[in-house]
This record gives C-alpha cells, structure tokens and sequence, in this order.
C-alpha cells in the first residue's frame, strides 16, 4: 500500500499524484509542494545544516550539551467509542525530549483507556513507545536520517516562503 508523501497516512485507492510522489487528496498535494521542492535541496547542504542543528544549542532550552535530535513523544486520547493516537517529533536535546515524551506517557495513562476496543489496543503500544524512546536516548555521534529530513523539510519551507514574499 501507499502512503501520503505530505501527512504519511495509508492510500487504499485513488490519491493525488505529482510526479512520482502521491498524496491523499487535493488537499495534501497542495501542501506537499514543501514535499516536492524537498526533493531538490542538495544533499551536502541538508548534511551540512543537520550538523550544525546537531552540535549546536537546544531550540528549547538553549542548552549546548547537546546532541540535538529528534524526539517523538507518542500520544493516545479516547473517549467511549472515539480514539486518536498521534505522533509527535521535536527537535531537542536528550532532556527536553525525554520531558516531551513523559508528558505523553502520562497523558496516555490517564486518557488513553477510555475508548473500546482502540482505547485498550493503543495505550499499552503508545506507552511502551515512549519509554524506548526515554530509554534509547539519541545518537551521540552523527545526526540522524529523521533530523536530516526534518531539516530538509526546514530548508524547503524557508526557500516556498522566500518564493512567496
């Protein structure tokens, strides 16, 4: 199956198509043109922007211990027959994401039960999530694939907004 280059969500049948890349409707397509200039960003310039985010200060905390990375905090939130469980990466340093991911983790476990049957499924998977994620930590040595991504999709915005003004 396909996913949506723009919101990453599973295409059963139909989409948008630009170029080689598919979005789920109109509406991801027009905010994937960041997706598609992304793919034009040079990759020595993305690698030399993920280093200098990487060793540089936290944009949370402004702490330069560092390593800056990406930290996902995973969330989960159900009420009777509704659930919504999320995603959410940060670029922080290891403390700042480990506050992030705790605060989903607690969120989870007063929130997340409440739902039937999703509400039971997810909680324990979006909880075990987080802990792994405040266990791991981040790589020391060298930015990550997610933190070049997310610098990529960084540096195509700025070139849209530039484009636009």
């Amino acid at each position: 199956m396909a996913s949506c280059a723009y919101c990453n969500s599973t295409i059963l049948f139909g989409g948008s198509k630009a170029g080689t890349l598919r979005f789920c409707n109109n509406e991801c397509l027009s905010q994937g043109q960041v997706v598609l200039l992304a793919q034009s960003v040079p990759e020595n310039v993305v690698a030399a922007h993920a280093r200098n985010v990487h060793s540089g200060p936290c944009p949370r905390c402004k702490d330069s211990r560092g390593p800056v990375e990406v930290h996902t905090a995973y969330k989960v939130t159900s009420f009777l027959i509704m659930t919504s469980w999320s995603s959410s990466p940060r670029i922080s340093c290891n403390s700042c994401g480990r506050k992030h991911q705790l605060v989903a983790l607690l969120h989870s476990l007063l929130l997340g039960w409440w739902g039937f049957p999703w509400g039971l499924l997810m909680t324990p998977v979006q909880i075990g999530r987080n802990i792994v994620g405040m266990v791991r930590g981040a790589n020391t040595a060298e930015p990550s694939p997610q933190l070049q991504h997310m610098i990529r999709m960084g540096l195509a915005s700025q070139a849209l907004e530039k484009q636009a003004a």
